[in-house]
């Protein structure tokens, strides 16, 4: 692998959207109290300074944990509930999600907006509204309460595909389809590294000290703390989705193909063990839960398959477009798609799975997440092709908020102590932050 180490940031606080350097002539439009640019390219006495937006402020605690979402009927430890309940573990459970502990992430937060809008003014997003605080739509990247904005990460040319902090990690990984991964210093904001792989990536995971990346006819393998890697290659197209699961790397293609490797992860070998035929299109979604592997295809089923015997044991055909992104919830599994509705599974005394509940949002739904907030609650993510990321407190769907970006939203991290972190089709990561005390905000 290429490694490089990028030129240092430029800290862009002073720099303004015009001739790109700082005045130091006071407005005298807004002297007279009529200067309606936002930002304005002179001085506005008195305004509070800027800071810069890389600058992490939040000290993150030993004891805090991440959790995946939990029973709603179980007052304790997400994780522990899923595992006496049904075994079930979610996509982003501590299991299969990184933990930021033992050390210090300074982070800078952005205020809750004050606005009631749930709309983002797309001139201030290009940096040239004239409206101020007088506009009408939101000047913000965020409307909702109990969290908040703390950083944006830039240097992607194109769309991230997957996010991951690797456990024991003082660094966040990001991949993208420019073919690049960027090393995060979390700390500090940084990049500290890109990684150059070549060719585009589909997805990005990690398990233990190891960190899996999805190309073209490819998978690489690398472990962060020894610096081995391994090339498993496999003519399927395009990787799209991976998976840990019963001491299996498994991975959707672009030919429909799931191939699974048996991986020794502490011998550092990995042996291909099956390739599992079924979908008649791009497999775009994995997830495991209670010694299951479901797969959603372009084909717009779910497929279900032993990870014991590695077979097929029943199809789900419940949407009518491409199933984007699978999530595991206790019992329950949960489905989104292009077809602008997310829907819950759940088991059957017979064994099936049947839909018992159907949300439908007004855009098509790319990727699902869930978390808890501050206070313990189940909150699920869900992006749509609206450049959005709505945020419901489950199992009810209640509104919680929601996110904005620059395009949609096709990756979304787990952290812990409330962190979590968004990329877009711009190739921007956006770190975020749930809030020990709720502030308020629009709704």
């Amino acid at each position: 692998m290429d490694v490089k180490v990028p030129r240092k940031a430029i800290d862009r606080r002073v720099f303004n959207r015009f001739g790109g350097h700082a005045s130091n002539t006071v407005c005298s439009f807004w002297l007279a109290g009529r200067c309606y640019r936002n930002p304005c390219r002179f001085l506005h006495p008195g305004a509070p300074p800027q800071t810069p937006a890389n600058v992490w402020r939040r000290a993150v605690k030993p004891s805090e944990q991440s959790h995946a979402l939990p029973d709603k009927e179980s007052h304790g430890s997400g994780s522990q509930s899923l595992q006496k309940k049904s075994n079930i573990t979610p996509e982003n459970s501590p299991e299969n999600s990184s933990v930021l502990s033992n050390r210090s992430i300074v982070m800078e937060e952005e205020k809750a907006p004050q606005k009631t809008q749930q709309a983002i003014c797309q001139c201030w997003v290009l940096g040239n509204c004239v409206h101020g605080d007088k506009c009408k739509n939101l000047h913000s990247w965020f409307a909702g309460e109990g969290f908040t904005m703390l950083a944006k990460l830039e240097g992607h040319k194109k769309a991230v595909t997957g996010i991951a902090l690797p456990s024991g990690s003082d660094e966040l990984y990001s991949g993208s389809k420019d073919g690049t991964v960027r090393v995060w210093d979390c700390h500090t904001g940084q990049c500290a590294s890109i990684i150059d792989l070549g060719g585009e990536i589909g997805s990005l995971i990690s398990e233990g000290p190891w960190l899996f990346i999805g190309l073209p006819n490819a998978v690489k393998a690398w472990n962060i703390i020894t610096n081995a890697d391994h090339s498993l290659h496999a003519s399927v197209g395009q990787v799209n989705a991976m998976v840990v699961g019963n001491e299996m790397l498994l991975a959707g293609a672009e030919d429909g193909t799931i191939l699974a490797w048996k991986s020794g992860l502490e011998a550092n070998s990995f042996d291909l063990a099956a390739s599992l035929k079924g979908h008649s299109r791009a497999v775009v979604s994995l997830v495991v839960g209670d010694k299951r592997l479901y797969s959603g295809s372009i084909d717009h089923t779910i497929r279900v398959w032993d990870l014991e015997d590695l077979q097929c044991i029943k199809t789900l055909t419940g949407h009518t477009s491409v199933v984007t992104s699978l999530l595991c919830w206790d019992h329950y599994l949960l489905s989104c798609s292009m077809d602008q509705t997310i829907k819950v599974w759940v088991a059957t005394e017979g064994g099936d799975l049947e839909v018992t509940y159907t949300h439908c949002e007004e855009h098509g739904v790319l990727t699902l997440s869930g978390m808890h907030d501050a206070d313990g609650k189940p909150i699920l993510m869900s992006s749509c092709d609206d450049n959005s990321v709505q945020l419901y407190e489950l199992p009810l769907f209640a509104g919680r908020g929601k996110l904005f970006a620059k395009q949609a939203v096709r990756a979304i991290g787990i952290g812990s102590g409330g962190l979590f972190f968004t990329g877009d089709g711009t190739g921007q990561v956006t770190v975020w932050n749930w809030l020990t005390k709720p502030t308020s905000g629009p709704q």
